[in-house]
């Protein structure tokens, strides 16, 4: 897994590359691609997403 906090859009392979929490699609070297991090239950959680309308459409759950 990629870290997190690195530059997605910069010569990541697809096979490493975070899933699209709506979509499901790969985000590899995608200057699109938008992080939500929070904490819960005491961890930090991160959600990943191609393109803001993705991120939009995303519920939380």
């Amino acid at each position: 897994m990629v870290d997190p906090t690195s530059d997605h859009h910069e010569d990541i392979d697809e096979e490493d590359a975070p899933n699209c929490e709506v979509c499901g699609a790969p985000i590899a070297n995608e200057v699109t691609h938008r992080v939500i991090t929070w904490i819960a239950d005491d961890s930090v959680q991160t959600a990943h997403f191609c393109d803001e309308d993705c991120r939009a459409e995303w519920d939380g759950e």
